[in-house]
């Protein structure tokens, strides 16, 4: 399991780096992903939440047809990011289309 310690504001940014897409907006790690109907966006939501159950780690998901919103965030950390959200943001990003 990844440490709960927030990370500072420059630690994220070096993170951002290797993450493609993901911004860090109200202290959380987001990306909006789109895909090309509501069942291709459904299917990386079930894709994703079980990624998050092997690491129990959950998301924020909004979705909206064919656009998925994930937030992450560490409650145990006071809604700071910390290395699991980055654990979860790397799992993630393999499930998405183009990797």
């Amino acid at each position: 399991m990844q440490p709960l310690a927030p990370l500072d504001p420059e630690e994220i940014q070096k993170t951002l780096a290797g993450l493609p897409g993901w911004t860090w907006s109200r202290e959380a790690l987001e990306r909006c992903f789109t895909f090309a109907d509501f069942s291709a966006a459904l299917g990386f939501i079930v894709r994703v939440g079980l990624a998050a159950e092997r690491l129990d780690h959950h998301p924020e998901i909004h979705h909206v047809y064919a656009r998925v919103v994930l937030r992450l965030n560490t409650h145990a950390a006071g809604d700071k990011v910390t290395m699991r959200d980055v654990a979860l943001a790397r799992a993630i990003q393999d499930l998405a289309p183009g990797g």
